[in-house]
């Protein structure tokens, strides 16, 4: 690894486990970030988790910059050794792909588009090598995706595809960022797929919509009763396509409070998962069939 460290002002410390997003490096940042929770040092008042990197905020006043730079350094050999496994859950998001709502503001923000003379499906797949939007969109929910992170803005997750390197989807954002975004559009920036959690602005391609809620302030939601925010680091997702209808349907269930996502208890291990890239897919997804 190539870990970097920086201070953030006097009251944060920035680790960077490497410049290249990785599942080696997500590992190594969620077992470092674990580590500064359980060693309970004096002044740390926040430790917040991203793809391959973590930051802490600390209390100066409690312990110094130096101080705390040197604790945090202190365990990141026994973070790069620890075993690279959790205990996670695999969830079934649906996903009405070709969508009415997003197709209509990707046309209203096409000038900010690298192709305005499509769609971004048509685009995403023309730059990945596929004839068509129905090829790109096989390959999109054919293999699961990890949540690596989950932030920017509240309860939305980045999500990174379980493939090898080089099949990975790959688009680039915008030319300049839309100031509309549907809510829970299925969108796709560089390696990362995400869900908007709210209506807001926006730079990712837009392939998508679920009628799955995945942030509820007010917890009405029936799944978000303990905890306003459904994703966390870990979790594993399978995109499942879904027709107008069944968008309809689901959204009905969720406002009667009828809806809850299907999910497994599935064990994650990296070096399993290096070893035997389609197997472990296989059986991840699987899982869901038994849920």
């Amino acid at each position: 690894m190539k870990t970097r460290y920086t201070f953030g002002g006097d009251e944060q410390v920035y680790v960077e486990i490497d410049e290249e997003m990785s599942l080696d490096a997500f590992f190594v940042s969620l077992s470092m970030s674990n580590a500064v929770r359980a060693a309970k040092i004096d002044g740390v008042t926040e430790i917040c988790p991203a793809n391959a990197s973590f930051q802490v905020r600390f209390d100066p006043d409690v312990i110094a910059p130096d101080e705390m730079l040197s604790r945090i350094k202190a365990l990141e050999a026994e973070a790069e050794q620890a075993e690279k496994r959790l205990t996670t859950r695999i969830i079934e998001i649906p996903v009405y792909y070709q969508d009415p709502w997003t197709h209509e503001t990707l046309m209203r923000f096409r000038e900010r588009h690298q192709d305005p003379s499509g769609s971004d499906l048509d685009y995403a797949a023309r730059i990945n090598g596929y004839d068509d939007a129905a090829g790109f969109i096989a390959a999109h929910h054919a293999a699961p995706w990890f949540v690596s992170m989950v932030g920017f803005v509240s309860g939305l997750p980045f999500l990174y595809q379980l493939v090898e390197r080089e099949k990975q989807l790959e688009v680039p954002k915008y030319l300049r960022p839309r100031t509309d975004t549907p809510k829970l559009t299925v969108g796709h920036g560089g390696c990362f797929a995400c869900i908007y959690s709210v209506r807001g602005a926006g730079g990712y391609q837009m392939f998508g919509i679920t009628p799955m809620p995945i942030y509820d302030p007010e917890q009405k939601v029936g799944y978000l009763k303990d905890f306003m925010v459904f994703f966390k680091p870990g979790d594993i997702v399978k995109w499942k396509p879904i027709s107008r209808e069944e968008h309809d349907r689901i959204e009905a269930e969720v406002a009667a409070g009828t809806y809850f996502p299907r999910i497994a208890e599935v064990e994650f291990d990296l070096d399993a998962w290096n070893a035997d890239i389609a197997g472990t897919n296989a059986k991840l997804m699987e899982a869901l069939d038994d849920a």
